[in-house]
């Protein structure tokens, strides 16, 4: 799934894209909205929310996309060739004169009226990379149900927004507990260290074709996507195993000897034990 910085890209090249721009071409291929043309519209610009993207139209109505695990917006110049995947997986397509913005596979497309987006992303927490960001409110969301793991309670976008599995891993690493951590368990001092730590790192990774949380040159993250390769801090073999209940369960990666806490039920370990996907943005 895509992360915070993921989506503050994705809403910076629809802006800078289409805002401001008359739509020459719009084409929505979702059976509801099908019949919807917002042609001779003014794009009025792209916002981020967390993981939620608001595109805004004269006329108060606002497309809001979400690009779940698998979804991605393009944006083509007039003579460029479309290579976001086949055209069977294309949701949206907003063209202006000299720029054509394309969506595939996307999982939520809807339009809200502008006046109403809360009723679609009023239920965020603080944004990691928005106005609205309050370090404070984010670790009481996080503190408010004190049994919960840490790595479920950080990738519950009502706690803070903008957190995905990558970052998920990469947090507990760096704050040496495990993600199956009680969120109370949480030592004082690494808990007041959290919010301010995650919005380090993704402001640092806003700007960058490449996530990167280690500081050092081609060693891009210290866990994630490195069963079991060993870490990068002490050469233990990282681990992975699924957190999660049923189909919700997320591939998770720590260090066993650098991270402190309770580890995965011994059946998620063995589900995992092979598995070792790339990094990904």
């Amino acid at each position: 799934m895509p992360e915070g910085d993921t989506v503050w890209q994705a809403a910076r090249r629809l802006h800078e894209a289409l805002a401001g721009k008359v739509l020459t071409r719009s084409d929505f291929r979702v059976p509801k909205y099908a019949t919807i043309d917002l042609t001779g519209r003014t794009v009025l610009g792209t916002t981020p929310r967390g993981k939620h993207l608001l595109t805004r139209f004269e006329g108060g109505l606002t497309l809001h996309t979400h690009l779940r695990m698998e979804g991605a917006w393009k944006v083509y110049g007039t003579d460029e060739r479309w290579r976001g995947g086949p055209a069977h997986q294309i949701r949206a397509i907003l063209g202006t004169t000299d720029r054509t913005a394309v969506g595939y596979r996307l999982q939520v497309l809807e339009f809200p009226r502008t006046g109403e987006e809360e009723r679609v992303v009023g239920h965020l927490g603080p944004d990691l990379l928005g106005p609205d960001w309050d370090p404070e409110r984010a670790l009481a969301n996080l503190l408010s149900d004190p049994a919960r793991p840490l790595g479920e309670a950080l990738l519950d976008q009502r706690n803070l927004a903008g957190i995905g599995n990558v970052y998920k891993s990469e947090l507990c690493f760096l704050l040496g507990v495990t993600p199956w951590l009680p969120v109370g368990a949480l030592p004082a001092d690494r808990a007041a260290q959290l919010p301010v730590l995650a919005k380090k790192l993704l402001e640092a990774n806003r700007d960058r074709p490449v996530r990167q949380t280690t500081g050092v040159h081609r060693q891009d993250l210290f866990v994630y996507g490195r069963a079991p390769r060993p870490c990068l801090r002490c050469r233990t073999s990282v681990r992975v195993a699924d957190q999660g209940d049923g189909s919700r369960g997320r591939p998770t990666y720590w260090c066993p000897a650098c991270q402190t806490g309770p580890a995965p039920a011994p059946g998620a370990a063995q589900r995992w034990r092979n598995h070792s996907p790339h990094p990904t943005n």
